[in-house]
């Protein structure tokens, strides 16, 4: 479950994170570390930036609660990027130049992390995302950028794998035209013609139309069994809308940020029925998501959902790197570390507290995640697993749970 707040109650929950950031520092004798929450709290992305920065909060408090990562207790300081490029890049600005903030931790969007890179970056801050845009694979060249998230290029390929196995042989992929969703569409073209198939059309749709009607047809001519949908909630709830009063019957196929359950709700059981969607889900078997799940539920009231899992790995991450690094390490040197506290071989550990006993100790360690094992590739890139969701008398339901390797 997900919800929105609005500016005017942003403003005010920044304001009550940065009061009790510094609360919680006035004990500690080492410099504070000053950490920068970067959250989609408004905009396309505000159904899930709040729980983001609430997930964030929790693990900063817990690290807080150890005695800080090196001695250094976390210092917070939030700003919406209001999943607009050009409103994070000013945010970003304000965290770095002003707040002077040594990471950036809770980024959403792709199109959020690809304008702020080049900011981050040269200013040798850490940046943690649950972005999926492939692009960061090459244009992160100090190795500072990590995602929380899979690519959309491994989405893409288990999209394909998924309509495969349920036997479908006419796809048509309806793609928005940015750079992340057109290549998450991309990898499922290769994927599928790699495996034999062929797919009966490849549209780029351009956004923020009143219609798609025009694409949909087109696609629709060529009689698909599924429509592949590389798609955001406000494009899709049209396309579904008017595929519904088309009249044509095939199943659909989403990424599990475009057809929620507020566009089910929506548009009702007739359309929900024939969707599928696909979504990274957390490691809800692991002793640190047991532990996230029991405090966030007893902050929120709410069940947390992967971003928000995801949001509190980045800072129980980069708090067992800093303490690996040591109390005076920068951003290249902290990052240089993130691999050595989450990739095997090493003790696994599923708290902050447990990594920091272990790493005094002089243990190697290999911290096993709330949202998934984090084991990072040479481009900062990890693979949770996957749920297949399915909706069941109008309601999200998981049907089952793949892994991919990326």
């Amino acid at each position: 479950m997900s919800y929105r707040i609005d500016r005017r109650q942003f403003a005010k929950l920044a304001a009550a994170v940065a009061a009790g950031a510094v609360l919680s520092n006035t004990a500690g004798a080492a410099e504070a570390f000053r950490l920068g929450a970067l959250n989609s709290i408004t905009g396309a992305g505000g159904a899930y930036g709040p729980g983001m920065l609430e997930a964030i909060q929790i693990a900063v408090a817990e690290v807080n609660a150890a005695g800080g990562a090196a001695g250094r207790q976390f210092e917070l300081f939030a700003e919406d990027d209001q999943t607009k490029p050009d409103a994070a890049v000013l945010a970003v600005k304000k965290l770095v130049e002003i707040n002077r903030v040594e990471a950036v931790v809770g980024i959403w969007p792709s199109s959020v992390q690809l304008a702020t890179l080049p900011i981050t970056n040269a200013a040798n801050v850490p940046s943690f995302n649950v972005c999926g845009a492939p692009e960061l694979e090459t244009l992160d060249d100090k190795d500072l950028v990590f995602q929380f998230y899979a690519s959309n290029k491994v989405i893409g390929a288990v999209f394909a794998e998924v309509a495969k196995k349920r036997g479908f042989k006419n796809p048509a992929v309806l793609a928005y035209n940015n750079a992340t969703m057109v290549a998450q569409a991309e990898n499922f073209r290769s994927t599928w013609e790699a495996g034999g198939g062929e797919v009966a059309d490849f549209i780029v749709y351009e956004p923020n139309q009143t219609s798609y009607r025009t694409e949909l047809d087109r696609a629709l001519s060529k009689n698909p069994d599924i429509l592949v949908l590389s798609s955001y909630t406000p494009d899709v709830t049209i396309i579904l809308k008017e595929w519904y009063q088309s009249g044509y019957d095939c199943k659909l196929i989403s990424p599990g940020w475009s057809i929620t359950q507020a566009v089910a709700d929506a548009l009702g059981p007739e359309v929900s029925a024939q969707a599928t969607t696909i979504s990274n889900v957390p490691a809800s078997s692991t002793e640190a998501y047991k532990a996230f799940h029991e405090a966030f539920v007893a902050r929120t009231g709410r069940q947390p959902e992967m971003f928000a899992t995801a949001a509190y790995d980045m800072v129980i991450v980069l708090a067992l790197a800093i303490e690996l690094a040591g109390a005076s390490a920068k951003g290249t040197e902290i990052s240089a570390k993130i691999r050595n506290v989450t990739n095997a071989p090493g003790n696994k550990v599923s708290t902050f507290a447990e990594g920091l006993a272990a790493l005094k100790r002089g243990e190697e360690i290999d911290y096993e995640g709330a949202s998934s094992p984090l084991e990072f590739g040479e481009a900062g890139q990890t693979t949770p697993a996957f749920g297949i969701f399915g909706f069941e008398d109008n309601k999200l339901a998981l049907q089952e749970v793949m892994t991919l390797k990326s």
